[in-house]
């Protein structure tokens, strides 16, 4: 007799060690949810990392959702993924539960040097917005820490004083030193996007993340023409779903860059087809997480190193919170490692 699948789902708040700012304000905690599969005795996690605010599937009926998928888990995969179109985050958590039950180990997704100890992914340090005292105070323990890319959040504080923490960054560090990012999360206006950019670029910068918000094709696609600084869309993909939709605003924008988070565009096949499109065109890609726990973040952290990319990304927020889980994943050097042997603690 063939067991049935059974599939559950559950919420969980993440709370961070200390208020963490964006230009769209602080968090203190981070709301997500997991699927939890069962079959055979077998179990498997995927983790859905919704942000509020920010993410398409951010409705008064995701969790509603969330249950319709489990009580239909037995169409599968392929049957249940092209139904969630809307819902890129549970698609993430789907794909990454059933490659969890499907695998041998848990936790341990996507087999490789890097799941094996003999390799690491290079990431970029982040730094948040606050106070010009505490945006210093971190880029100098990133740097003690051995980051060689660090990025800024921006956009909250007087340009002006970033522009000074930029400059002072700059005056002890060369660009051979350490890379620059910068991320305003949409915070400059259409009117002075362009002269901002122009200013920053002085400082030598890899690129901005989404200078202006997103929805403005026309003037992200001048920005994009004119810009002295390589610009990298971000929140400019969230709630593009169709692959024609996607190649059409990369070939209007030509971007320098973009960047993908699972959680926001539709998992790992969602993001696959932005790289798709990406590579057509020959805009460079980088992946990020969206602060998921140890678990979201374990499984983008496989997948992204068999992409083969050589740039940092930005995989370095598993230590931001007092109540994640316990993971084999670790930073050093400026690196996410993979311990395998250390065990995981994942009890909700």
């Amino acid at each position: 007799m063939t067991s049935i699948m059974k599939a559950t789902y559950q919420s969980y708040i993440l709370d961070f060690k200390r208020p963490s700012g964006t230009s769209r304000g602080v968090m203190t905690t981070k709301e997500t949810w997991f699927i939890l599969l069962e079959n055979d005795g077998k179990t498997g996690v995927g983790e859905c990392g919704i942000l509020r605010g920010l993410s398409i599937d951010d409705r008064p009926d995701y969790e509603a959702k969330l249950k319709w998928t489990c009580e239909n888990i037995h169409h599968g995969l392929e049957q249940l993924l092209p139904e969630l179109i809307e819902f890129p985050s549970i698609q993430f958590g789907l794909e990454t539960a059933f490659k969890s039950i499907e695998s041998e180990n848990q936790f341990e997704l996507f087999p490789s040097n890097f799941t094996k100890e003999e390799d690491a992914i290079p990431i970029n340090g982040l730094v948040w917005m606050g106070t010009e005292a505490f945006m210093r105070s971190q880029i100098k323990d990133k740097i003690k820490e051995g980051f060689d890319c660090i990025k800024l959040k921006i956009g909250a504080i007087d340009f002006q004083t970033e522009l000074d923490i930029l400059k002072s960054i700059r005056k002890e560090f060369s660009v051979s030193d350490i890379e620059l990012r910068v991320d305003a999360n949409g915070a400059f206006s259409p009117d002075d996007a362009l002269e901002k950019l122009k200013q920053l670029s002085e400082y030598q910068l890899h690129s901005i993340e989404q200078p202006i918000k997103p929805k403005q094709l026309e003037t992200m696609a001048d920005l994009c023409e004119k810009t002295p600084l390589p610009i990298a869309l971000d929140e400019e993909l969230i709630g593009v779903l169709l692959k024609e939709d996607k190649q059409t605003l990369l070939q209007t924008i030509q971007p320098q860059y973009i960047i993908l988070k699972p959680s926001l565009v539709g998992g790992f096949s969602g993001s696959q087809a932005w790289i798709n499109s990406a590579d057509r065109l020959n805009i460079q890609w980088w992946i990020t997480s969206a602060l998921e726990s140890n678990v979201g973040l374990n499984a983008i952290s496989q997948w992204t190193y068999l992409l083969n990319n050589k740039m940092p990304q930005g995989l370095g927020t598993g230590s931001l919170y007092t109540n994640n889980f316990t993971s084999p994943l670790y930073v050093k050097q400026g690196h996410l490692h993979y311990e395998k042997n250390k065990h995981w603690k994942f009890n909700l």
